[in-house]
């Protein structure tokens, strides 16, 4: 890129965080957070998304210095991992609630990304350098199934699937009240939250996403339990990502009116014996990136998640 801040044609087409992280020479979380704070702009309009394509001939310019410098991305043994399936091209792991997927802002080691470069070290050159591997993500409260490429060619094409939405990745979670319909689609966009940065929101000018829900189950609120009360109506739902946007499920269920039990960042409330959104990635689904043999996996409801169910039931 040129001095002046103009995108030259050989990097038309990239994702504006990417640029301004190799044109500045800072990481991509810092440049993430430029991007969020608005203080990144566009041809003269503040940038509103980190993933915006650039054009050949679009002026970048930044009202803040980035802080230089990347997150460490050492091996970690003593990171637990449960990985539940590993060959040559892809791993599948469960991840546990509260562990970080990769190093960020905040978060510069003890990931499970500094965990798998330590059983599988050749990940350091797939993909993204700063999140080796990692074809889609958990938020960090949600516990589950994700897949890591192991090599190039796996990366490329699983996240080329993912792309075409052949990619089944099934939820379960617990919501506050009772919806209407025993399933339905949230059909709805979603952006960064102009008010908060560090939230998502339902926006017009948001990137599309599509979110299916099934109703599994009823609880009606015991508020005469001597045991432990229940003040508001709950229901266990399964869902499926048509899309994957950040924080997509949270952001849909909380503006359906039915947010995810233990998530106070989008209005759910706080329940007994859980410290995080009580949302599990129970299935995932997809081709082999080598083979094309169908792989399935099922992850255990996680205790926390179990005994929450339990109490809502009665």
């Amino acid at each position: 890129m040129s001095p002046d801040g103009v995108v030259p044609e050989a990097l038309a087409g990239e994702r504006l965080d990417r640029v301004v992280a190799l044109v500045w020479e800072c990481s991509r979380a810092e440049a993430a957070r430029l991007i969020d704070q608005e203080k990144v702009a566009v041809n003269a309009v503040p940038a509103g998304s980190r993933s915006q394509r650039l054009a050949a001939g679009d002026r970048i310019s930044l009202s803040e210095e980035p802080a230089v410098g990347s997150a460490a991305l050492e091996p970690d043994l003593s990171v637990e991992l449960d990985v539940v399936h590993a060959d040559e091209h892809v791993i599948v792991v469960n991840k546990p609630a509260d562990l970080v997927v990769h190093p960020g802002s905040g978060n510069a080691a003890g990931t499970m990304v500094n965990g798998l470069l330590a059983r599988y070290p050749e990940i350091a050159g797939v993909g993204d350098t700063e999140r080796p591997g990692i074809v889609h993500r958990l938020d960090r409260g949600t516990s589950g199934l994700l897949m890591v490429a192991r090599t190039q060619a796996g990366y490329q094409a699983l996240t080329a699937a993912l792309g075409r939405r052949e990619v089944h990745r099934g939820y379960v979670a617990l919501v506050q009240g009772m919806p209407g319909d025993d399933r339905g689609v949230i059909d709805a966009p979603v952006g960064r939250s102009t008010r908060h940065p560090t939230k998502m929101a339902v926006k017009a000018d948001g990137r599309p996403a599509r979110t299916h829900y099934e109703v599994t189950d009823r609880m009606p609120a015991r508020t005469e339990s001597q045991d432990e009360p229940v003040p508001f109506d709950s229901a266990r739902l399964e869902l499926r990502l048509e899309t994957g946007r950040t924080h997509q499920i949270r952001v849909h269920l909380a503006a359906i009116g039915h947010p995810v039990l233990g998530d106070g960042l989008y209005g759910g409330p706080s329940a007994p014996g859980i410290s995080r959104p009580a949302l599990h990635a129970h299935t995932l689904g997809f081709e082999h990136p080598e083979s094309g043999q169908p792989l399935r996996f099922e992850a255990e409801i996680p205790e926390d998640f179990s005994l929450l169910y339990r109490l809502l039931r009665g």
